[in-house]
């Protein structure tokens, strides 16, 4: 048991670190630490299960900081506990170039940041996937090696953020009793009290969704801890409202909103460390203090080992599995697979829309792949996301594989970056293409974090068909494929479609999107093939020396190139044809290789039925372009690619215009 003494002089040291770095940088926010600097040392020093020596371990609690801007808070911690890779060094060059201490905390960058987080409910959202892949996980291997808790520290931000209500709801529902989230309550924003926005009582929003509810004096470590025991042991996922005052310790500026997000200033500092009775000079700890922060972050060596132990009786089988799976391998087999799919499809050239083509491909994958957890945002016969293997979860049966996240679509990808983030499961999930816009924070994030999860996104051009411009996707497209790090696959048949998956679940360190039809296609890949060739990026589907005419195309539109560069070789125009599965992959390849498949045809045209941007990389400024330059239309889709003139027959027109 921790002395109240003692807790107030550890939570000093998180305060103190905080307001001392914010100030160092002139930049930050030091109100959420020192506010919440009480609820945190109450939970890592007597609760969490964590490994500063070995912060990968996989039944470790996991801690996220929803509400990023206060990261300060999470840096004076991995600090205090002995992570190795964070220094006091670190914590001075808080917010500067090449720091590890971003803005905000960013994944990879620290041992101990569990996810990246920063713009609001982000992180209670991923912690909801974190939930599910333990207790899914807990569900598979056993409480032996995997039983832990996920705590997450929200703010105010975090539950006016729409995503927020889609993630505790699916929590809810789940009943991920193992989620526990602390809600600093401190009744302030950026712009001042609350109230001036907003006047909802959280605590029946989360009873109405079916959370157990806690409320504690935020800056009381007994009630704090009891609300925790209390949390422990409930059959549901908890909220612990904590009342607390930002910028507690700060006489002057305390409980306003002026400490929110700027520095508090070196009268104020002095101010506090008075009234604190904290000697110590900027960015030290006595050596008491950080003692017994060091011992905290001991306290769970013993837990780790026996831990350890049991992993080392587990049956040779399954702990080479759990391994394997925590290590994010794939399992030995899987090209191979792949590669047999491949030579079938050659056998029958199925015409499907890539829809179904994904369908069966996933059928394969997931019969080889235990860790592959599915799911669609409510648009499961759509998006053909669910294989025979894939019986649903539900709150009483973690047994399936298939997670019906109905109709959230940005916390549905919230939480599969949280269950990518968990580790030892490969979450995909559906939705419809023009839909990616409700999930884009989240696909974004995933991207910079550099983890691996797959988004299914179909119903991807005007082949939509009847419903309308407003489930057309027209800028999509050019919109994701300008993230960073994401790749963006568009394949043309069934072929192409084994090859883009085999890629994205290659891709350990990015996330990856399939922008799949909805309409039958051509196959355009008759002949099997051993290589991916849609690793290339692009690559030359149909081949010519002496091309007068290059036409590059994707997904749904190679078929279109395809007609129209036979109807132009039997007008004597020798034409190729670049099929473009996905543009990342092409400027990854060298320069050479980028340079024979643009080539040197006189006349370059790009298809696709969607925006121009980013096609003139391959077709030039001067390129045509086949494509969209304003909203769809409600027709059938046959109508609508004639009406836009996406169609062979303008191909040959505007190649024939232009080489005349």
């Amino acid at each position: 048991m921790i002395s109240r003494e003692k807790h107030n002089r550890m939570a000093n040291a998180i305060r103190f670190l905080s307001m001392d770095a914010v100030e160092k940088a002139n930049s930050g926010h030091p109100g959420l630490p020192m506010g919440a600097a009480d609820i945190v040392t109450v939970l890592f020093s007597r609760y969490m299960n964590f490994d500063p020596k070995n912060p990968l371990w996989p039944d470790r609690d996991r801690f996220v900081l929803s509400a990023g801007h206060g990261s300060m808070l999470l840096y004076s911690l991995l600090y205090l506990t002995g992570y190795e890779d964070i220094t006091v060094e670190d914590l001075k060059q808080f917010r500067q170039l090449g720091s590890k201490t971003a803005g905000h905390p960013e994944y990879g960058h620290v041992s101990g940041i569990e996810t990246t987080t920063g713009p609001l409910g982000q992180g209670l959202a991923n912690s909801v996937g974190m939930a599910i892949a333990e207790r899914k996980l807990r569900e598979e291997f056993g409480a032996e090696l995997q039983d832990h808790h996920t705590y997450v520290l929200v703010g105010d931000g975090c539950l006016m953020e729409g995503i927020s209500q889609e993630a505790i709801a699916l929590a809810g529902h789940l009943k991920l009793n193992k989620l526990i989230v602390f809600w600093d309550d401190n009744s302030i924003t950026i712009d001042g009290a609350v109230s001036l926005s907003d006047s909802t009582d959280q605590i029946a929003r989360f009873k109405a969704v079916n959370w157990n509810t806690i409320q504690v004096d935020g800056h009381d470590p007994d009630a704090i801890a009891a609300a925790i025991e209390a949390a422990q042991i409930s059959d549901k996922p908890t909220l612990i409202a904590c009342k607390t005052i930002i910028g507690f310790g700060a006489p002057n500026k305390q409980g306003t909103h002026k400490v929110h997000g700027s520095p508090l200033g070196a009268e104020e500092i002095a101010a506090a460390r008075k009234s604190l009775e904290w000697d110590a000079e900027a960015f030290s700890v006595p050596a008491d203090v950080l003692d017994a922060w060091r011992l905290a972050g001991l306290r769970s060596n013993k837990v780790r080992k026996e831990w350890e132990e049991r992993l080392a009786a587990t049956p040779t089988e399954k702990r080479a599995e759990f391994v394997r799976r925590f290590a994010g391998d794939l399992p030995g087999g899987f090209d191979s697979t792949i590669d047999a799919f491949k030579k079938k499809i050659a056998e029958s050239n199925p015409t499907v829309a890539t829809r179904k083509a994904s369908e069966d491909v996933l059928e394969i994958i997931n019969g080889l792949l235990p860790e592959s957890l599915g799911g669609s945002a409510d648009l499961t016969p759509s998006n053909n996301t669910k294989t025979s293997q894939m019986k649903a979860i539900t709150p009483a049966d973690f047994s399936g594989r298939y997670i019906h996240y109905g109709i959230r679509e940005h916390g549905m990808a919230a939480a599969m970056n949280g269950i990518a983030l968990h580790g030892g499961l490969i979450p995909y999930a559906g939705g419809f293409l023009i839909f990616s816009d409700y999930c884009r924070p989240s696909v974004r994030l995933a991207a910079l974090m550099g983890i691996r999860v797959v988004h299914v996104w179909t119903h991807d051009s005007i082949g939509v068909g009847e419903d309308g411009p407003t489930h057309q996707p027209i800028e999509q497209l050019a919109s994701l494929r300008a993230i960073p790090n994401l790749l963006v696959f568009r394949p043309a048949d069934q072929t192409e479609t084994a090859e883009c998956w085999q890629l994205a679940l290659k891709e350990k360190k990015r996330p990856s999107g399939l922008a799949l039809t909805r309409q039958n296609l051509t196959p355009v890949r008759k002949e099997y093939e051993e290589k991916n060739l849609c690793a290339y990026g692009a690559y030359d589907l149909i081949s010519a020396s002496d091309a007068q005419v290059t036409i590059f195309a994707s997904g749904s539109e190679v078929e279109i190139a395809v007609k129209a560069a036979g109807m132009l070789d039997q007008k004597g125009i020798a034409t190729r044809v670049v099929s473009v599965p996905c543009v990342e992959l092409f400027m990854e390849q060298d320069d050479d290789y980028r340079t024979a498949i643009i080539g040197k045809s006189p006349v370059k045209v790009g298809i696709e039925a969607a925006v121009r941007e980013g096609w003139d990389a391959l077709i030039g400024l001067d390129g045509i372009f086949i494509g969209m330059k304003s909203f769809g239309a409600s027709a059938p889709a046959k109508d609508l690619y004639k009406h836009f003139g996406i169609t062979a027959e303008a191909v040959v027109a505007a190649a024939e215009k232009r080489l005349s």
